[in-house]
C-alpha cells in the first residue's frame, strides 16, 4: 500500500539577550560552573515574581515579521505544568492560544511551508546522567533562558525537505542576530512530528488532518532529541520506515515520544505523548497581557534587513552568479556582505582602468567567488566568517586587488596562491608581495624563450619523443619550464612558444 508521510517541525532557538526571560541573570552562562548563573526568579523559588525581558519580545517580532506573520496585538503569557526535575517552578511559563506571532511562512526549493506560530517562552534546566552512577544531576544555568518555538503547519513531505526547512531557519536566525542557533550547543533543538497515512483516506483542512469518509487516521509520533541537520534527515527516514513496516505488518503505531539515538542510528520510545490537555495551561497570572502598539511594528520594520533567500536572488541577477555560488555566498551573513565589498572594489578598480564594469561584471564576480571558495576558505573556515571581515590582513580591497592581478594576466594562479598564503599569514598589498617575490607572469619575453630553449636542450630524449608524435609530453614540457621559471610563465603563452620551438 501506498502512504502519504506528513511531517510537522517544533523548533526551539535559544535567544541572544543579555539576561534571562523573566529575571536578571546574565543569559551566557555556557561553560560556567553549574548552578551559578541562577537566583531565585529562575530557581523558582516561592514569592518571586518573573519581569518580561523587552529585548526577547523585540526579537521575536522581527522573526516574525521577516518570515511574513502575522502580529497579535494583544498576546499572554500562560502556564505549561508537567513535572519534571529540570523544571523547578514545576511549571513552564509559555504562551498557548495568543502566540505573538501566526501564519508565517518560509521557502524551500520555491514551496512555501507554513508556520502556525511562533511564540515565547523559558527554557528549562539541564540533566546530566554521569557514566556508571545511579543519579542524575541539575544544572539551572540555563533555566529561564528566553526561547523562540516555531511550529508549522503539517505539510513537510519528506526528509530532506525537513532538513533543508532547518538550515533556511538557522540562517535566518543568524541574519537577524537575534540567535547563534548552533544546533551542537543546544542554542537550536529540533522536534519532528511524522505520521503516515494511506492515499486517499485524509485531507487537510483548517490547518488540521482530518480523515475522509469513514477511514481512521493513524497516530503522529514526535522525535526528541535531535542535534544535528543530518540526524534530522536521518531521525525522519528511520522513521518512515518503522512504521512503514509497522502498518505493513497490521501492527499499530503508538502515539509516542520518541528520541534519537546517533550511536544506533534509530529513535527510541520515551513515553505516551501528551495532549495539551495534559499540560493543563491556564493564563500567566504573574504577567499582564502584551499590547503591541503600531509604532513598535514599524520601528522593528525599519531595522528588517536583506534576507538570504532575496540575497540570493539578487546576487543571481545582479553579478550573474549560478543558483550554487549565489548559495554558498548567503550561507553566512558575514561572507556575504564581505563579498559585497570585495565587488564595490573590484568596480573602482576596472573602472579606474577605463574598462566597462558592465562588461566585465560576470567575469570578475565569478573570479572573486571561485577563488574564495576554492582557495579562502582555506583559512577560514565557516565558523570565522565574522573574524574575516574584521581581519587587517586580507581586506576586502586587498582581496579584489588579488582578483585583478589574475584577471589582467600579472600572475598566474600558482602565483595567485603564494601571494594569498603570505596576505593570510602577515597581510600585506597583493601587488607589493608580487614585486618583493617577483612573481609577476613572463608573457612573451626573451627570459620566458630562454627558459624553454634550455629545458628543450635539457630533455633531448623527450624532445625526439614528441616529435615522433608523442604530443601528451607538452604536459611535461609545461611543468618543467613552470619549474624553471618558479611558476611565472604565462600558461598560454608558454604553450604557444613551446609547440612553436618544439616544432623547429
Amino acid at each position: 500500500m501506498k502512504y502519504d508521510v506528513i511531517i510537522g517541525l517544533e523548533i526551539h532557538a535559544e535567544l541572544k539577550t543579555a539576561s534571562k526571560m523573566f529575571c536578571r541573570c546574565h543569559n551566557h552562562p555556557l561553560g560556567e560552573a553549574p548552578n551559578t548563573a541562577v537566583c531565585p526568579i529562575c530557581l523558582g523559588h516561592p514569592g518571586t515574581l518573573p519581569v518580561l525581558n523587552q529585548a526577547a519580545v523585540i526579537m521575536i517580532l522581527k522573526l516574525g515579521l521577516a518570515l511574513d506573520g502575522a502580529i497579535n496585538l494583544i498576546s499572554k503569557f500562560d502556564r505549561k505544568n508537567y513535572f519534571y526535575p529540570d523544571l523547578p517552578k514545576g511549571y513552564q511559563i509559555s504562551q498557548y492560544d495568543l502566540p505573538l506571532i501566526y501564519n508565517a511562512k518560509l521557502e524551500v526549493d520555491d514551496e512555501m511551508i507554513d508556520i502556525t506560530r511562533l511564540h515565547l517562552e523559558e527554557d528549562t534546566g539541564k540533566l546530566t546522567h554521569p557514566t556508571k552512577e545511579d543519579y542524575s544531576l541539575i544544572d539551572y544555568n540555563r533555566s529561564g533562558t528566553p526561547l523562540i518555538e516555531m511550529v508549522t503547519e503539517p505539510v513537510i513531505k519528506n526528509a530532506l525537505s525537513a532538513k533543508k526547512f532547518c538550515q533556511k531557519y538557522q540562517q535566518i536566525l543568524r541574519y537577524l542576530e537575534i540567535s547563534d542557533a548552533d544546533m551542537e550547543k543546544g542554542q537550536m533543538r529540533c522536534e519532528a512530528n511524522i505520521s503516515l497515512q494511506s492515499e486517499g483516506s485524509w485531507k487537510y483542512t483548517d490547518g488540521q488532518i482530518v480523515p475522509t469518509g469513514e477511514n481512521e487516521l493513524n497516530p503522529k509520533v514526535e522525535i526528541k532529541n535531535i542535534n544535528s541537520f543530518k540526524a534530522v534527515e536521518k531521525a525522519i527516514n528511520f522513521e518512515i520506515e518503522r512504521q512503514t513496516e509497522l502498518l505493513e505488518n497490521d501492527k499499530k503505531i503508538i502515539a509516542e515520544t520518541r528520541g534519537w539515538s546517533d550511536t544506533q542510528n534509530k529513535t527510541i520510545s520515551q513515553r505516551i505523548k501528551e495532549s495539551s490537555a495534559d499540560y493543563r495551561y491556564f493564563p500567566e497570572p504573574d504577567i499582564p497581557p502584551l499590547q503591541i502598539s503600531a509604532k513598535m511594528i514599524d520601528d522593528i520594520k525599519a531595522q528588517l534587513i536583506e534576507l538570504p533567500a532575496n540575497k540570493s536572488r539578487r546576487f543571481q541577477a545582479e553579478y550573474g552568479l549560478s543558483s550554487d555560488l549565489a548559495e554558498l555566498l548567503i550561507s553566512d551573513k558575514h561572507l556575504a556582505n564581505w563579498y559585497e565589498e570585495v565587488i564595490s572594489e573590484l568596480r573602482s578598480e576596472i573602472e579606474a582602468s577605463g574598462d566597462s564594469w558592465a562588461r566585465q561584471n560576470q567575469k570578475l564576480s565569478t573570479s572573486a567567488v571561485n577563488w574564495l571558495s576554492s582557495e579562502l576558505f582555506k583559512y577560514y573556515s565557516s565558523n570565522s566568517f565574522e573574524q574575516l571581515t574584521k581581519d587587517n590582513k586580507i581586506t576586502a580591497k586587498n582581496f579584489a586587488e588579488l582578483i585583478t592581478l589574475l584577471f589582467t594576466e600579472k600572475i598566474n594562479s600558482s602565483a595567485g596562491q603564494t601571494i594569498l598564503a603570505v596576505m593570510a599569514e602577515r597581510g600585506g598589498s597583493p601587488t607589493q608581495i608580487m614585486a618583493n617575490l617577483k612573481l609577476e607572469q613572463m608573457d612573451n619575453s626573451d627570459e620566458l624563450i630562454e627558459a624553454i630553449k634550455k629545458i628543450i636542450a635539457s630533455n633531448p630524449e623527450q624532445t625526439a619523443d614528441y616529435k615522433k608524435g608523442k604530443v601528451a609530453l607538452l604536459q611535461f614540457f609545461v611543468g618543467q619550464v613552470m619549474a624553471e621559471t618558479r611558476g611565472k610563465a604565462n600558461p598560454k603563452i608558454l604553450i604557444e612558444e613551446l609547440k612553436k620551438l618544439l616544432n623547429q
